[in-house]
């Protein structure tokens, strides 16, 4: 199998899963929200997750991503010095667990009171169960990853996101409310990570004959290399989560859930893209280390293409359509989320950006200077939101989201440009073309807007949205009917 069908045969294995995942979380997200909890037992519920989602840092690190850089690497030159970097990774794992847990466990009412919220106690000391499954469960899909292997890494994550909406659903109908809700997060993930450990238990490190000799130095790589991927993880999570944090300590529960709401349905267009950068960045780390640079371009500029040639249209229909969408889907006790979502429709482009680049940057060992960019950024991000949402709400926190994301993803590009050489003439002629027929296609948008009155209308003015594209990016040759056709089948 050469290098593009095996992206191709990679990348249709992590959409199918990630389809399953995203649609799973949808439907998770519209049951709690439209049937089971109010805006307030919405907000609660992920303001819990958002302050787990940064306590995780310290039990995670960047641990996985490092092992999956050096599993990418040594399967191929060393095999032998694998199972030696498994344990070594889970040792150091365990160990994180199991400071962050007892703390946690310990310390969960006074954090609570801290973050002046003392109701939230319960979530947190679920939370140490929360931090455990999610870990295992990222880490051994990133792991599977750096091996190559997306098939098996894109199953884990449906399995995470099936079971999620089964329990969660269950236990909140049995009457457990949003706390329910966050133990059928912990059962979703739990079973993902048993299956996932499994997998590599089997796979890779019976597999593989350890060597007679660790080789020198190589734990302390793996534990050097997973400091810039640190930074980078603690970043993201400031970026992702911190300001669902902020929005619960200046604002309410029903301003986390508006806020919320708008970052969950960015998250699910972003399910193509984040599928794209998962599967194409592992070639990276290889085609570096073999000197196929060219090739290595190529791979990063078709998708970059395809990727914008998706979303700049998704995301202005999105601006115009998101009133009747939100209030129709979700009801109107969930209108304030609509302005966050029309903002936020430009971080949806700038994140299908990174989602793209960010993995292939970790595989062409550019994690440091990445870092040190997402730091910045996040930062930056960090003091907006502090001045922000006070002023202007959740509103301000989706602009602080954008700003700051905007220089993030012209740091990330300038970086791989330094790399790979990126044909910029080129891609800004695609990007003309691309912003053409976003034109028109919002033209027809806007004119049947006014028309929407149900959800039959609202899907209506969806699918001309889509079927106008197809057919102007069909006909500027940005679209070959065959390659989809083969990619489909």
């Amino acid at each position: 199998m050469n290098r593009q069908d095996h992206i191709v045969r990679g990348f249709k294995a992590t959409l199918v899963a990630r389809a399953i995942y995203m649609i799973s979380s949808a439907l998770l997200m519209l049951v709690l929200a439209r049937f089971l909890l109010d805006p307030d037992g919405y907000g609660a519920l992920y303001w819990a997750i958002g302050v787990l989602a940064v306590i995780q840092l310290v039990a995670d690190l960047g641990l996985g991503k490092s092992a999956a850089r050096y599993f990418s690497e040594y399967s191929e030159r060393d095999p032998g010095q694998i199972p030696h970097l498994i344990r070594t990774t889970l040792a150091l794992k365990l160990g994180l667990l199991a400071v962050v847990t007892t703390a946690l466990l310990v310390g969960h009412e006074w954090l609570a009171a801290a973050l002046g919220d003392p109701g939230a106690a319960p979530f947190l000391a679920a939370g140490a169960l929360y931090i455990v499954a999610f870990s295992f469960s990222t880490s051994s899909q990133i792991a599977l990853q750096g091996f190559n292997r997306l098939g098996y890494s894109a199953a884990i994550q449906a399995i995470s996101g099936a079971a999620r909406l089964l329990f969660a659903v269950a236990f909140v109908v049995l009457g457990m409310g949003a706390l329910g809700a966050l133990f059928g997060y912990i059962v979703g993930y739990a079973l993902s990570a048993a299956v996932g450990l499994t997998i590599l238990y089997l796979e890779y490190y019976t597999r593989y004959e350890p060597a007679e000799e660790y080789e020198p130095g190589l734990a302390r790589r793996l534990a050097e290399y997973s400091v810039p991927l640190t930074a980078t993880r603690s970043a993201n999570v400031i970026d992702k989560r911190i300001d669902v944090v902020l929005v619960g300590i200046f604002l309410t529960p029903a301003a986390v859930a508006f806020y919320q709401l708008g970052k969950q349905i960015a998250d699910f267009l972003l399910a193509p893209a984040e599928s794209l950068g998962f599967t194409i960045s592992p070639n990276f780390g290889e085609q570096k280390a073999t000197g196929q640079l060219e090739s290595a371009r190529r791979i990063y500029e078709t998708s970059l293409t395809n990727v914008l040639l998706l979303y700049v249209p998704a995301t202005v229909g999105l601006v115009i359509v998101a009133d009747p969408f939100v209030t129709m889907v979700f009801g109107a006790d969930y209108a304030g989320a609509v302005p966050v979502l029309q903002i936020l429709a430009g971080f949806i482009i700038l994140q299908a950006i990174t989602n793209l680049t960010s993995d292939s940057l970790d595989y062409l060992g550019r994690a440091r200077s990445r870092a040190i960019a997402k730091g910045t950024t996040s930062v930056a991000n960090f003091g907006l939101n502090l001045v922000l949402i006070p002023t202007f709400g959740v509103v301000g926190a989706a602009a602080a989201t954008v700003a700051t994301h905007t220089v993030y993803v012209a740091v990330n590009l300038y970086i791989v440009h330094s790399e790979l050489s990126l044909r910029l003439e080129s891609l800004a002629r695609t990007l003309g073309r691309i912003c053409a027929i976003t034109g028109v296609m919002a033209i027809a948008v806007l004119l049947v807007t006014p028309l929407i009155s149900n959800l039959i209308m609202l899907f209506v003015a969806i699918g001309l949205g889509v079927a106008i594209w197809w057919v102007l990016a069909v006909t500027a040759g940005m679209i070959d009917v065959q390659e989809v056709r083969s990619v489909i089948t």
